[in-house]
């Protein structure tokens, strides 16, 4: 029998309803064959620009709903979620004005060309078509848009491509009402349910990434389950791409002269950073180098007076509370850690932000400190208190890929092209996907120029997941050779029947 998919509330760790079965793996068979047999009725993008609107106006229809069981599942707030649902609803409506522009197909047209050097040139003609189906992972931190109406589904369905998404176990209801959402939507233009599968449960998780007809993933979660998925989608008998979000550090460089020009600020920010969303963002500052000496006291002073003020939360789940409280445990622990504020648990299902300090030296060159380059789930930072560029070197030197990297510089330093900043960003350019100049990480702008990625461990691939070109990690190009034009699909016309922007020998045009 399967086992019940139950809705909890976080704030007192107690049942809500059942809201589901875990699904066997006849069902999730079932919804990726449901979704196989949909890609024909994608195919239109007037349609699947049409039906992304219909489904952020009915997501923004059933808000007060949704916010109300998310709230419930995840505790995160009546607020968060309604700036949530509000990015959510943006970005299908983005989505659907990338595929109303149609550059994302990258259509390349090159005519033949007897005369070509070193030898002639056949007719050539390039675009990209969708993967096939998509299996999606649903985020614990994000119920909204990293989830079932969230950033991956939303650039699959851009893409032509049908999704199944496996929902996280915090918050299955909203997962849910969203999926219903989306299907409704989908039923007024036409389109069969299965172009948005759900399933609930850890092992359709694994035979969704197994299923001969999905074509790729996406994941957003921890280092140790995206890595497990990730390997199982290499070694199916045909790899798929596996988009993995996994874990990241997102360090921070305080240079001398902007603590001398404003600690104060910046300890206050890093404060607000750190606790925001009780430190449950994927690009929370989990490490900052800051300098040793009285401009880097005074900055350490305002961190501890803004996380004392900060209020205690409840985190996504008790799994994730108990691994913050031992995490934090652990690192404080260590040889030469200091708690200034310390994290940790508060009242019964709470826990409380703080801070803990160490020696960059200890992080550069001392055995037994690597915990403290690894990501910590919840509302803590590490403050590594350097003596000079040398050991900020050698720290950085030691670090995995992330999301991000921030560095916060003086005026003098941020306003000149050369020397020791330039040489700062140099170094922290290699271990991140977005690199900020005097800002916090969190916040993820989605907006076309945005990447929302970064070398491993941050991420399995090269791809972001926020932003238009999302849209490209389910796309893959085909090349038309010689082929008779009545054969051509529309978009590699001649004639250009669909308006579409291309590059014809060499040139651009709208």
């Amino acid at each position: 029998m399967a086992a019940p998919v139950w809705s909890v509330d976080p704030r007192t760790g107690k049942q809500r309803e059942q809201v589901a079965v875990e699904a066997t793996a006849e069902e999730v068979d079932a919804a990726v064959r449901a979704a196989h047999a949909a890609r024909p009725a994608l195919a239109d993008r007037t349609v699947r620009a049409a039906f992304l609107r219909t489904a952020a106006d009915l997501l923004d229809e059933a808000g007060e709903h949704i916010i109300e069981a998310a709230d419930a599942e995840t505790a995160l707030g009546p607020g968060r979620l309604t700036g949530e649902l509000a990015r959510t609803t943006f970005q299908l409506r983005s989505f659907a004005d990338t595929v109303d522009e149609g550059a994302f197909l990258d259509i390349l047209i090159d005519h033949a060309d007897p005369e070509a050097k070193p030898v002639p040139r056949p007719d050539l003609r390039r675009y990209k078509v969708p993967l096939g189906v998509v299996a999606v992972y649903s985020a614990s931190n994000f119920p909204l848009a990293f989830s079932v109406p969230g950033g991956d589904t939303a650039s699959a369905l851009a893409a032509g491509c049908p999704v199944v998404v496996k929902a996280h176990p915090d918050h299955p209801a909203t997962s849910e009402i969203c999926a219903s959402v989306l299907r409704r939507a989908a039923a007024r233009h036409g389109l069969p349910e299965g172009v948005v599968g759900l399933v609930h449960g850890f092992e359709s998780g694994v035979e969704l990434v197994k299923h001969p007809l999905v074509t790729a993933a996406g994941f957003t979660g921890s280092v140790r389950g995206g890595r497990a998925l990730f390997d199982a989608a290499a070694a199916r008998p045909t790899p798929i791409p596996f988009h993995g979000e996994l874990g990241s550090l997102n360090p921070v460089v305080v240079t001398e002269a902007a603590a001398g020009e404003r600690a104060e600020q910046i300890g206050t920010g890093l404060a607000g950073s750190v606790t925001l969303g009780v430190g449950q963002f994927c690009v929370k500052p989990g490490l900052v180098l800051a300098p040793a000496g009285e401009a880097g006291d005074r900055l350490v002073k305002s961190l501890t007076a803004a996380v004392s003020d900060a209020t205690e939360g409840v985190l996504l789940d008790s799994r994730m509370r108990e691994a913050f409280v031992a995490g934090v445990r652990a690192r404080a622990a260590l040889p030469g850690v200091e708690s200034p504020v310390t994290p940790g648990e508060s009242g019964e299902n709470a826990v409380a932000a703080g801070f803990l300090t160490v020696t960059a030296s200890a992080l550069a060159h001392g055995e037994g400190h690597e915990l403290l380059l690894e990501e910590c789930f919840g509302p803590v930072t590490v403050v590594a208190r350097y003596e000079d560029e040398a050991e900020v070197s050698a720290v950085l030197g030691r670090l995995p890929g992330n999301l991000t990297a921030t560095v916060h510089l003086g005026e003098d330093e941020a306003a000149e092209s050369g020397g020791s900043a330039a040489r700062l960003l140099g170094e922290v350019t290699p271990l991140a996907g977005r690199v900020l100049v005097n800002g916090w990480p969190t916040g993820v702008a989605v907006a076309p120029a945005q990447h929302h990625g970064g070398p491993y461990p941050a991420t399995t691939s090269t791809s972001t997941s926020v932003g238009g070109t999302a849209i490209e990690r389910w796309l893959r190009p085909v090349v038309f050779q010689s082929t008779p034009a009545a054969l051509l699909p529309p978009e590699l016309r001649d004639e250009n029947p669909l308006a579409l922007p291309r590059r014809v020998d060499g040139r651009r045009e709208v």
